[in-house]
Formats: C-alpha cells, sequence, structure tokens
C-alpha cells in the first residue's frame, strides 16, 4: 500500500508559479512512477507528468511542455510539480499517483495509488 498526499495548490494570477508536492509513504521497499494528472470542471481527467523511479526518464502532456517539471527526491518520498507561466486553463485538481515498477505511463488506469487531490486556480 501506498499513501500519497499532495500539497501546494492556491490561487494564482496567469503568468505566475506554483510548486506542488506529493508525499508518499508506505511500500518503501518498492519501486515506482510517479504521474501528475489533472481534472477541470466538467472535463475528464487528463494526463500532466510521469517520472520514472529513477528519475531518469519523465514525460510531459503537449499542453504543458515546457511550461511544468516533473522532479522526484526519493530520499524525501515526494514528488514535486514545478509549474511556470500558468494559465487561467491549468485550473483544476492536481491529483499525484504511484504505480508499481520504473515504467513511466500517461494512462491513468495504470497508476495503482492516487492521492485526494490539490485545487490550482489561475485567475485572468
Amino acid at each position: 500500500q501506498v499513501q500519497l498526499v499532495e500539497s501546494g495548490g492556491g490561487l494564482v494570477q496567469a503568468g505566475g508559479t506554483l510548486r506542488l508536492s506529493c508525499a508518499a509513504s508506505g511500500s518503501a521497499s518498492s519501486t515506482y512512477a510517479m504521474g501528475w494528472f489533472r481534472r477541470s470542471p466538467g472535463e475528464e481527467r487528463e494526463f500532466v507528468a510521469a517520472i520514472s523511479w529513477s528519475g531518469g526518464t519523465t514525460n510531459y502532456a503537449d499542453s504543458v511542455k515546457g511550461r511544468f517539471t516533473i522532479s522526484r527526491d526519493n530520499a524525501r518520498n515526494t514528488v514535486y510539480l514545478q509549474m511556470n507561466s500558468l494559465k487561467p486553463e491549468d485550473t483544476a485538481v492536481y491529483f499525484c499517483a504511484a504505480k508499481y515498477g520504473d515504467h513511466i505511463s500517461s494512462r491513468g488506469g495504470f497508476y495503482s495509488y492516487w492521492g485526494q487531490g490539490t485545487q490550482v486556480t489561475v485567475s485572468s
């Protein structure tokens, strides 16, 4: 079992920055890739970014490429999502997720564990 807790969401103006954190606990002996997803009101959940266990492989949705950066600190069991140049369309609840193994995926169905989400609101 892996428990995930997101933090760092909030209200920011367009062009601003936020840094989301996802603290993981449990199953410390297992390796797992991590992902960030988001869901906007009335929309389906969408992939944002993913990172392998080693941190050597990352993947981003086209909509955030060049603006968002995913990273992880395995010593702290924490994954981060640095969000720069935020746009109103980035407004959503952001979720982190964990999947066993080192291979990343943009498909939410491959992730076994999910956090409760943190709200990000970008005003124009």
